[in-house]
C-alpha cells in the first residue's frame, strides 16, 4: 500500500533528523516503520530510546496494526506477477514472479540463472496486459556476468527498443559483501526515482562465501547475510516490487541418495527466500526448473530452453 506521507510528517522528526534518516537510506515513512530499532541505531547513530520513539511514531502514522485475515487477503490482492517470458515457467509459478517476495534461483554454473535474470529485466518493462510491471530494474552484479548485449538480443524477442530497455536498467557492480550491502541500503532512493519494480542480485552469496572462510567466521557471515536478506524483503514489501536472487550450489556429503548438491547459504537463505526454484540441465540442451520450497506452490517441474532469443518454451 502506498502512502503520501513525508518523513517530516512523523511526530518528532524535524529537518535535521529527516536529513539524518535520508543519509542512512531511510527515505520514506514506510521504510522507517519496518526498520528494526537496532538497525536504525547502527545506521543513524541515534540512541536506542530515540530510535524506538521514531519507529513507533512512523508505525502509528501509517497505522501498522493487527488485521483480520480477510484484510490481509485484500493486501495480497495488490501483489503483482511478472512474466518470465516463458509460458512453462509462468505456469509453474502460477502466473510468474511475485512482487512483495524474494524468488531464489538455485543451480550450478551454466543452467540459465543469469539468462533468466537478464530476461526478467526486459519483461518487467512490458505493459501489464503483456505480463510486465511497467517499471524498471535494478541489477546488482557480484560476479561480473551482466551483459547489455544480451539485453539487446532479448529486447528484440519482445518487440522492445533495446536502447530504451537498457536505459531502464540501473546497473551496479558489487565488489565485496560490504559494498553489496551498502548498495541495497541505498537502493530506496533509486527505487523511488526510477520506478523500480524488480531488483536482481546475481549472485547473492558469492562474496559472502569468498570472504568468510572457515567455521570460526560462519556465525558473523550468517548474521550479515540475514540482515541483508531482510533489507531486501523490506524493499519488496514497502515498494511492492519483485526481488530475484541467484544462488550457487555446494556438495552435500550427507546425501547418500538423491541430489548430491544443496543450495549455499544454509538455513538463513532458506528461511529468507519466499520461493525457491532449482534449475538443472536436461538432455539435448533442455533446462528443467523445479519448485522445491514454497508456501503456496506444489512441488512441480517445467522444461524450457535457452536460445539466442532468450529463455523460451521448448519448440515442438
Amino acid at each position: 500500500m502506498a502512502y503520501d506521507y513525508d518523513l517530516r510528517d512523523i511526530k518528532g522528526v524535524g529537518p535535521s533528523t529527516a536529513e539524518k534518516l535520508r543519509n542512512a537510506g531511510i527515505t520514506s515513512v514506510e521504510m522507517l516503520a519496518v526498520t528494526p530499532v537496532r538497525t536504525l541505531v547502527e545506521l543513524t547513530g541515534l540512541t536506542e530510546e530515540r530510535a524506538l520513539e521514531l519507529v513507533k511514531a512512523a508505525r502509528a502514522l501509517i497505522q501498522i496494526k493487527f488485521m483480520k485475515a480477510s484484510e490481509y487477503l485484500e493486501k495480497r490482492r495488490q501483489v503483482g506477477f511478472l512474466t518470465t517470458g516463458c509460458k512453462a515457467l509462468d505456469d509453474l509459478l502460477m502466473g510468474g514472479i511475485e512482487t512483495q517476495a524474494i524468488t531464489e534461483l538455485v543451480g550450478e554454473y551454466g543452467v540459465g540463472k543469469t539468462q533468466l535474470a537478464h530476461q526478467l529485466c526486459v519483461t518487467v518493462q512490458l505493459p501489464k496486459e503483456k505480463g510486465g510491471l511497467e517499471g524498471s530494474a535494478l541489477y546488482i552484479d557480484t560476479e561480473g556476468t551482466f551483459r547489455p548485449e544480451r539485453i539487446l538480443q532479448m529486447s528484440e524477442t519482445f518487440g522492445l527498443n533495446g536502447k530504451e530497455v537498457l536505459d531502464n536498467i540501473i546497473y551496479a557492480r558489487a565488489y565485496n559483501s560490504d559494498h553489496q550491502i551498502l548498495i541495497v541500503e541505498e537502493a530506496a532512493d533509486v527505487v523511488k526515482e526510477n520506478n523500480v519494480k524488480l531488483i536482481v542480485i546475481d549472485s547473492l552469496i558469492s562474496h559472502f562465501r569468498g570472504e568468510y572462510l572457515g567455521r570460526e567466521t560462519l556465525a558473523i557471515r550468517q548474521q550479515r547475510l540475514n540482515k541483508h536478506i531482510h533489507q531486501l524483503l523490506r524493499l519488496a514489501d514497502v515498494y511492492n516490487l519483485a526481488v530475484v536472487v541467484t544462488n550457487q550450489v555446494m556438495s552435500n556429503p550427507e546425501a547418500f541418495f538423491g541430489n548430491p548438491q544443496k543450495p549455499a547459504g544454509g538455513n538463513i537463505l532458506a528461511h529468507g527466500s519466499t520461493y525457491r526454484i532449482w534449475l538443472r540441465k536436461g538432455k539435448e540442451g533442455k533446462r528443467i526448473a523445479k519448485v522445491f520450497d514454497s508456501p503456496k506452490h506444489p512441488e512441480a517441474e517445467a522444461v524450457f530452453q535457452v536460445t539466442d532469443r532468450g529463455v523460451v518454451d521448448i519448440e515442438d
